[in-house]
This record gives C-alpha cells, sequence and structure tokens, in this order.
C-alpha cells in the first residue's frame, strides 16, 4: 500500500486551521438586525444616534439598522416569518402586534423584560400589546395623540380666547368659535377664511379614536365573544359635528375631505382656515420645519365630549420567535428604550414615550412648541375597541374608508353611513 507521507502535515494544518478560525468565530460579535419605520430626518437622526450609542458601548453585538417604510412593513414582516429570514428587532404598531403574536411569530416577552421596564411603561400602554391570556408581544414606546392647531393672530383678530388645560373647550364650544372665525369679506358666499379644516382622506383611526371620547366604540362583542359593528348615537356624533360644520353652518372647509392632515398645511400657513381639528400631535414638527417666518401658532387642550379620553395605537418593538438571539435583542430594546432614550426618539418623532420616567422629563412639559399643552392629551390617551378586531383592516379598507369618504363628499347622510357600515362591517368581520 502506497503511503502518502503529506498526509500527516496536511491533518496538523487543518487541526490548526480550524482552532484558529474556531477561535475568531467565538470572538466575532453577534449581528443584530433592527428594523426601523422611523420617516422623518429628526425621528431617523434620534434612532441612528442611539443605534450607533449602543455599537459603540457593546463590540460583543453588533446592530445593523434598516429602515423600511410604513406602507411596505406589513408584507415585509409576513415574508419575513414565513420565510423564518426574520430581523432580531422590529419597530410596527400595537394592532397587528397581539395577532402576531398569537400566530406564533413572536417571541412573548413578559419573561425577559426587566421589571424597571415592565413597572415604568404606563400600563395603558401596555395593554395595547397584551393578550387576553396576558402575553406581551412587543414593547410600547410611543403614541399619539390628536390635537387641534390654530392660527393665533385668526384668533387674535377675532376676539377669539383660546382655551386653557383647566378650562378647556367642549365640542360645542369650538364650533362656536369656528363660526366666530369663519369670514366671509367680500359677501360672495365664500369664505375666505374657514374657521376649522378637517384632512379626511383616509379618515377612519381619527373617526374611531376621537368617538372615543363620546363613548362610541363601533366594534362590540357579544356573550360569545363574536365581534359585530354598532354605529348608534355615540358613534356618530363626530360624524354629525364635523358634516354639519362643511355643509350646513360652512364653517369647515368642504373640499378638506380629499386632503390628507400634511396637505393642510399650505392653506394653514396662509391663513384660510383657522383651525386644524384632530391632527396627529406630530404635525407640529412639520408648522416648526415648514412654516413662513413669523407664523404665529398654538396647541388646545383636548376638546371635551361625554370626557376628553380618545382612543390611540401604540408604535412598539418587538422580537420574532425565529431570532436565534433574542437575549442579545431583550438587551438592544432595553437600551433602545431606557428613560433617557426612550424620551430621545419620542421627541424625534414629536410623539409621546410610554415610560412615566421618559414622560415627566423637562422637556415634555415645555411651552416651545406646544409641548405642555400637547403632553395634556397624552394623558387621556386608552386602547379604543377597533384595535383588538382580528380583521380590522379589511374592514377599514373594503367598508369603513370608501362609505365616510361618500359621508365627508356630501353624497350620503350619516343615517345612511351608519346603516352601511354596520351592515358591510360586521359581515366583513364574520366571513
Amino acid at each position: 500500500m502506497r503511503t502518502n507521507r503529506s498526509t500527516p502535515v496536511l491533518l496538523a494544518l487543518a487541526a490548526a486551521a480550524a482552532l484558529l478560525f474556531g477561535s475568531a468565530a467565538a470572538q466575532a460579535p453577534v449581528q443584530l438586525r433592527f428594523v426601523s419605520l422611523a420617516w422623518q430626518e429628526q425621528a431617523i437622526e434620534s434612532v441612528t444616534a442611539v443605534v450607533d450609542a449602543w455599537n459603540a458601548q457593546n463590540p460583543d453585538i453588533q446592530v445593523e439598522y434598516q429602515q423600511i417604510d410604513w406602507g411596505s412593513i406589513h408584507d415585509f414582516l409576513i415574508t419575513s416569518f414565513e420565510t423564518r429570514s426574520v430581523p432580531d428587532v422590529f419597530h410596527y404598531e400595537s394592532r397587528a402586534i397581539i395577532d402576531f403574536g398569537g400566530r406564533g411569530y413572536l417571541t412573548e416577552l413578559s419573561g425577559v423584560l426587566s421589571e424597571d421596564m415592565l413597572s415604568d411603561v404606563v400600563p395603558g400602554a401596555w395593554e395595547s400589546v397584551t393578550d387576553a391570556d396576558g402575553n406581551i408581544w412587543g414593547v410600547p414606546f410611543l403614541w399619539e395623540s390628536l390635537i387641534v392647531l390654530y392660527n393665533a393672530d385668526l384668533f387674535a383678530d377675532a376676539g377669539v380666547t383660546p382655551p386653557t388645560i383647566d378650562e378647556p373647550w367642549s365640542w360645542d364650544d369650538m364650533r362656536s368659535a369656528a363660526a366666530t372665525l369663519t369670514q366671509d369679506t367680500d359677501g360672495d358666499g365664500q369664505p375666505e377664511v374657514y374657521g376649522a379644516a378637517f384632512g379626511l382622506r383616509a379618515p377612519v383611526n381619527r373617526i374611531l379614536n376621537l368617538s372615543v371620547g363620546f363613548g362610541g366604540d363601533f366594534f362590540y362583542q357579544d356573550a360569545d365573544g363574536n365581534w359585530e359593528v354598532r354605529v348608534g348615537e355615540a358613534e356618530q356624533q363626530v360624524l354629525r359635528i364635523i358634516t354639519e360644520m362643511m355643509f350646513e353652518e360652512g364653517t369647515a372647509f368642504p373640499d378638506s375631505a380629499g386632503l390628507s392632515g400634511p396637505e393642510l398645511f399650505p392653506g394653514f400657513f396662509e391663513g384660510r382656515y383657522a383651525m386644524l381639528p384632530g391632527i396627529g400631535v406630530w404635525a407640529r414638527q412639520q408648522i416648526v420645519q415648514n412654516a413662513p417666518e413669523g407664523f404665529n401658532w398654538g396647541v388646545l387642550p383636548p376638546l371635551v365630549a361625554d370626557t376628553q379620553e380618545q382612543g390611540s395605537a401604540t408604535q412598539t418593538l418587538s422580537i420574532p420567535a425565529a431570532s436565534p438571539h433574542q437575549e442579545e435583542a431583550a438587551a438592544f430594546i432595553e437600551f433602545l428604550l431606557d428613560t433617557q432614550n426612550m424620551a430621545t426618539l419620542a421627541q424625534g418623532d414629536w410623539l409621546f414615550p410610554t415610560r412615566a420616567s421618559s414622560f415627566d422629563l423637562p422637556e415634555f412639559q415645555t411651552s416651545e412648541a406646544g409641548w405642555d399643552v400637547a403632553t395634556e392629551s397624552a394623558r387621556h390617551l386608552r386602547l379604543a375597541a377597533f384595535q383588538l378586531v382580528p380583521n380590522y383592516t379589511e374592514v377599514r379598507n373594503r367598508v369603513m374608508t370608501p362609505v365616510l369618504q361618500e359621508l365627508f363628499s356630501g353624497r350620503i347622510t350619516v343615517e345612511q353611513a351608519a346603516a352601511e357600515i354596520e351592515r358591510e362591517g360586521t359581515r366583513t368581520i364574520n366571513r
């Protein structure tokens, strides 16, 4: 038998190489992939700054930042879950998280989060990511309220005094002020200044969240846990106020049915309408960045219906069940959402933090850019019923959006809209 004398040498080299590369692999940092939905420039800067700080302090666990937009994140995640090629941490919204958790896509977090995190995030925010069995499927870290922005110069010219946190306006007070602020200076029947404008191109979430103050939930469960849609008097209140202001009182800009919130700003800056009721708190950033020099504006406290409550989903961070680095991902979330970092992220998005210790920081109490009055609105947030409906997105897109667009375009009445939403909404839920 012929012997290859080089074999022992090759085996020795192979063993040495295995030791060398095995040692290098052992020392290689864990790589986490973090998918973020930050989209405003300041928000992206805030998130990347915190990620960079983590990477500088944790050479053994490095985080790769990946930007995804809100329009594609749902399909991206479903594909990731099905292929098991998942990010280790991802940013999304609470409404979808409980559904994902129930499908087995997510890591249950109650056993991996610190007691500091569990006790400091306010209960109402935890409610948005916790299922009926007490499983926590995400960490809520940002939430949004709906506010009223106003043109302070138009208020002064019309002799309208803004309400205060201690003495807020009712919805009727707002309507009365809108009538005073509406100006038809040339008498042609077409106001040059409207008291209010509502951006209603995508109206559903806004209507549902504002209706909470009137006790209107829209979605109800029977004793067997089956969902149905009901549009009673409580649910119709906001619909009546908006349509009456637009089509009967002539105090709200009628063409706002086809505009989104951001598309209202040019007219707002030009003084064509005095108030933007029910716009997201994030919109203040648009004013700070884009308003003409000298534009004088403010924020009104939440309007009083039966209460000042409004519904709100939270933005969340979750860990996929298929992530091979769940412990490291949880440590990264704890860092990303500590008291100061959560405050930094919230300010970058012009939203509110969910940690009590973050919420109490001075930057959220200042009068600059209306933070103090806006912060008052966050104290009245609660979970809205629609966030618990499993196939709410289909009801919203296929039923409620087209019906409300018809309503706010003046083609159908509130009663007709209510009947259609009840009938088709309930049918769609139970399909």
